[in-house]
């Protein structure tokens, strides 16, 4: 037997395996890196962060994948060099976190890397019959595991669309393993560049789980902080926007997109909600003179009450009382105590953090990624049923670091 899948064998037979998550979402802030303690797998799995670091991006790694980010039209050269480059910065950060933390590379099991989005295509966006939904992360596996010298685990979006999904949202997995309360029915909330959330019923029945990601959270509120102010690269708690007045034209322009229309489940990306979704929408309401604190204002509101829809969506299919619901938040968004204030107001629900679950709010999603690359290497049974965008798959390809 082939030395690396003895070592994944007994990987696999362990008690507990130490998981490194990683991830960077569509708010290209940086790379999320939890190191993870993972013993068992399906609805057993218990989950202990042993460390977690955000190596923020510079200025320089953002301006290169804003060139083929969430773009139709690219330098398809600049597009596979970046595949390589990414894949050997993330792993000189796990490389330098490693050291910092005074963990041996030989002391991790596995990496399970989420890649750096670069362009999200479900059918209902791109709209061409002949082909499938789509998406796209770059940040070769292969690379990161022969620079760290850990078994890693990419590409985890491919399996999903491959067998039906539109590739997003995952949390899914990881919410219903770790998360799921017999007697409660939970929300899980998570608001990073775009929202999604997962429904997890009190029964704890997979069939019934529901997952949909609902449109912007902090992605539009961070693009136009940085366009009014360069120096900034979003409103820290919410000081622009908590000065300005929510414009009702504005946002009954911006909430008529036909995403909003789409029936749930859905996903998205920064392929709709991006500076020129917003300029449309001015242009179209002659408020192009609006002021920052005024547009910020609106763009929080907008992904406020979106996130509401969503959710109230959900609870009204049940027999359930919103405020027998339980919110948990997670993602950049919770730090915002204007988004935060107006959910509250508009969900009369109970409002928690994933905190509250013993998870770091910020380190959910690397966390959640390690807990997939743990299904893939010792769990994998689950059943979703005919959850519409839950395939019940595995997910996560393998490299060996040689």
């Amino acid at each position: 037997m082939n030395k690396n899948i003895t070592a994944l064998y007994n990987i696999a037979q362990k008690e507990t395996r130490k998981i490194l998550g990683l991830m960077s979402g569509t708010s290209l802030d940086g790379l999320d890196i939890a190191l993870c303690a993972i013993s068992e797998a399906g609805e057993n799995t218990v989950v202990k962060i042993l460390e977690f670091e955000t190596i923020s991006y510079s200025e320089d790694i953002k301006i290169e994948i804003r060139k083929v980010f969430a773009k139709k039209t690219i330098d398809f050269q600049h597009l596979v060099l970046l595949n390589e480059w990414i894949a050997i910065l993330h792993s000189d950060m796990i490389n330098d976190c490693l050291a910092k933390w005074n963990v041996p590379a030989n002391e991790i099991d596995l990496i399970a890397s989420h890649g750096q989005t670069v362009l999200h295509a479900p059918k209902f966006l791109h709209q061409q019959e002949k082909f499938p939904n789509a998406t796209l992360q770059i940040g070769d596996g292969d690379h990161i595991a022969v620079k760290t010298g850990i078994i890693t685990l990419s590409d985890f979006r491919q399996k999903h669309v491959a067998a039906g999904g539109e590739g997003a949202p995952l949390a899914v997995y990881g919410d219903y393993l770790l998360f799921g309360k017999k007697g409660e029915n939970r929300i899980m909330l998570n608001m990073g560049g775009i929202a999604n959330y997962t429904y997890l019923p009190t029964s704890l029945n997979a069939g019934d789980v529901f997952v949909t990601d609902t449109g912007t959270a902090n992605t539009l509120i961070d693009i136009y902080t940085k366009h009014y102010f360069p120096e900034k690269s979003y409103d820290k708690d919410a000081e622009i926007a908590q000065k300005g007045i929510v414009n009702q034209t504005l946002l009954a322009e911006l909430k008529n997109d036909a995403f909003f229309r789409k029936s749930f489940p859905k996903s998205i990306g920064q392929e709709v909600f991006n500076f020129e979704f917003v300029q449309k929408a001015l242009s179209k309401t002659g408020l192009e003179a609006i002021s920052a604190s005024d547009l910020l204002a609106t763009l929080t509101r907008l992904s406020a009450e979106t996130i509401a829809e969503g959710i109230l969506f959900t609870i009204n299919a049940t027999n359930v009382k919103p405020e027998d619901f339980h919110i948990y938040m997670s993602g950049g968004g919770t730090n915002n105590p204007l988004l935060v204030k107006w959910l509250k107001e508009l969900l009369p629900c109970q409002f928690h953090t994933s905190d509250d679950l013993g998870i770091l709010s910020d380190a959910k999603e690397a966390v959640l990624f390690a807990i997939l690359a743990n299904e893939t290497v010792a769990g994998g049974d689950y059943n979703f049923g005919n959850s519409k965008g839950i395939p019940s798959v595995t997910m996560g390809k393998i490299s060996f670091p040689d």
